[in-house]
């Protein structure tokens, strides 16, 4: 039974509602009582509660009143209705109405123990299946690191290193390189791998939800707040929280975000109390944060607690050796989602791969497998099922070089970057979060580039 359990009791007989809080605080809960409906609701708006017991009868709203109002703002606590016998069929009314279950007076101690016990059972199951759905979602993808490279073993075994202590961890590497992978390894070596591990991309959700999201709210907060939310920092509590793209948080995200490393609580959206959670921190970024600091849009002391350890993840055109072993892997996994029996690649098909630069890392290399699993006719991918872009890459004449005279090299990037953007535009038909996704960015990153090199958007579509 976990310390933070807590009973709400609604009563108006005072001697009923002294009786059940002895109780339940000598067996180990946290209760809170009170005389009537609306003290139940306002008590329920300012936090959640494991198990709500109250009396049917009662002046004024009765319970069956306060079930109605639960059922909205916390359907998922378990309300256990008290009566007397006479009012029996108005308990198995509210039972109906989706109680828990009911208890008559007089009762045995013994006898609303174990409803109590059986009321926190069945919400820990819930609260678990709803974590093993969410677990095995996140686990649609391989959530294996795949290489045989130098490279790769560097990696795996800075992976065990890390795994074994509590520390926070920071992992690097552009777009498409893996971290989610790495940070679920990590996990999983570590001594939490039985408790949840929790991902969040901080690009993908709009800046004034994402506090929502992360530190939960309570009802009312803002419009929407129909009831009270609880937090990812509350559903990692015990495991790990992955925070991608951690270099996107707003200014006064990051402020509470060391807030929490320091002192381990949090605080919902539009609460009044603290809470304390037990949570690892793994955050990732294709940012160099040691130059947003510099620049003054991240936080030093912020950086320094999540830069604790990193693990740099090198690109794929960096370990080609590779690329062979990952192929064969995406070639199993969409043979068998596609229903298309692809026995491998031919050596034309392989020997394009080599030579392709892969500025999307081994996220754009699963999305070619992908596009030609599709699209092969035989038994095994060709080189013509592969992406026109993967047949023909930039050749060495066009590769960045300094000329005698010198370059511009902002002007450089920028003029690559327009091109990037614009082929990905097309790709999409103007779709920008699509032409984000071929590029491995978030959308919030594809409009600001947009936006950055004074592109015209008009053409394009956010669908």
């Amino acid at each position: 039974m976990s310390e933070r359990t807590r009973i709400l009791v609604v009563d108006d007989e005072r001697s009923m509602r002294e009786f059940l809080e002895i109780f339940f605080r000598r067996e180990g809960y946290e209760v809170t009582t009170v005389g009537s409906v609306d003290e139940a609701l306002l008590a329920s708006e300012a936090d959640d509660y494991d198990v709500v017991i109250t009396d049917l009868q009662m002046p004024g709203r009765t319970g069956l009143d306060l079930l109605h109002e639960l059922r909205g703002s916390a359907p998922e606590t378990p309300v256990i209705m008290i009566t007397a016998f006479a009012t029996t069929e108005n308990a198995i009314a509210a039972m109906k109405e989706g109680a828990h279950d009911y208890i008559t007076k007089p009762f045995k101690v013994d006898e609303i123990r174990v409803v109590v016990e059986k009321a926190l059972e069945k919400k820990s199951l819930a609260s678990e299946n709803r974590r093993l759905k969410s677990e095995l979602r996140s686990q649609v993808r391989s959530r294996n690191l795949i290489g045989n490279s130098a490279a790769m073993h560097r990696i795996y075994e800075l992976v065990g290193q890390v795994a074994a202590t509590k520390t926070n961890v920071l992992i690097s590497g552009e777009s498409g390189t893996g971290k989610e992978l790495v940070a679920r390894a990590i996990h999983d070596q570590s001594e939490r791998e039985c408790a949840p591990f929790v991902a969040v991309n901080c690009a993908a959700i709009p800046e004034n939800l994402l506090e929502s999201e992360l530190f939960g709210h309570v009802k009312g907060a803002f419009t929407g707040a129909v009831q009270n939310k609880a937090g990812l920092f509350e559903t990692a509590d015990g495991g790990t929280l992955f925070l991608d793209e951690v270099g996107e948080l707003s200014p006064s995200l990051q402020v509470k975000l060391l807030r929490v490393i320091q002192d381990k609580t949090i605080r919902r959206v539009g609460g009044t109390s603290d809470r304390s959670v037990d949570v690892r921190l793994l955050a990732a970024t294709n940012r160099h944060l040691d130059e947003e600091v510099a620049a003054g849009r991240f936080r030093e002391d912020l950086y320094y607690r999540l830069n604790v350890i990193q693990v740099a993840l090198p690109p794929l055109r960096e370990r080609l050796d590779d690329v062979p072993l990952l192929v064969h892997h995406f070639i199993e996994k969409y043979s068998t989602e596609l229903g298309k029996p692809i026995s491998g690649a031919s050596d034309e098909a392989l020997d394009a791969l080599l030579r392709y630069p892969f500025p999307g890392n081994v996220r754009e290399l699963e999305n070619i497998i992908e596009r030609a699993v599709a699209l092969s006719r035989g038994d095994w991918i060709d080189r013509d099922a592969l992406a026109p872009g993967v047949l023909q890459p930039p050749s060495e004449a066009s590769s960045s070089r300094i000329p005698d005279e010198g370059a511009d090299l902002d002007a450089m990037l920028g003029s690559y970057e327009r091109g990037l953007l614009l082929e990905a535009l097309e790709r999409s038909g103007g779709v920008k979060k699509r032409a984000a996704q071929l590029l491995g960015i978030s959308f919030r990153s594809f409009r600001y580039r947009l936006e950055k090199l004074g592109l015209d958007e008009s053409s394009a579509g956010d669908g």
